[in-house]
């Protein structure tokens, strides 16, 4: 990561989202107006990548979901237990601000929300995120996220294979 160093934390109140460009307006919007709503309505927790201990670098979401049965690809669904839906975790956004582009910080922070979530004491099976676009979609593949059958663009990746790396 070219020597900058980053330190992963809980969005607060102090942090300053004003400047924070990702260059994909829907998550920059999302991140500088709402984020805080979903935040304290408990339907979201935001983490925050801190540069030099107060710029805002990166950031991601998570939040409970599901996972229907009937969407998992067929040998998957197969290996899971036979309920409607299964229990996961949604990282519901990722964006990197433009200035730190290039320098890893996507794939650190996908490995922190993928180790929150596997060491989580709420049982869920998968991450599950939506991708923005085929991009986006390309960037999960490569880290072994797999896509639903029926939507290309969500994927998810069982927890389980994040168990057996750490």
């Amino acid at each position: 990561m070219s020597g900058a160093r980053f330190r992963i934390v809980l969005l607060d109140t102090t942090h300053d989202r004003s400047t924070f460009r990702s260059g994909a307006e829907p998550l920059d919007r999302y991140f500088q107006q709402q984020v805080t709503q979903d935040v304290h309505r408990r339907v979201t927790t935001c983490f925050v990548a801190l540069h030099q201990e107060s710029r805002i670098a990166a950031y991601y979401t998570l939040a409970s979901a599901t996972i229907l049965l009937s969407d998992l690809p067929a040998s998957i669904g197969k290996k899971v237990p036979r309920y409607p839906a299964i229990p996961a975790v949604r990282m519901g956004r990722l964006a990197v601000d433009t200035a730190f582009k290039g320098q890893g910080l996507g794939g650190a922070l996908l490995g922190d929300a993928l180790a929150r979530a596997a060491r989580a004491e709420i049982a869920a099976y998968a991450l599950v995120v939506d991708a923005l676009d085929e991009s986006a979609a390309a960037f999960y593949r490569h880290h072994g996220f797999i896509a639903l059958p029926s939507a290309s663009l969500t994927l998810f990746l069982p927890l389980s294979v994040c168990k057996t790396l750490g």
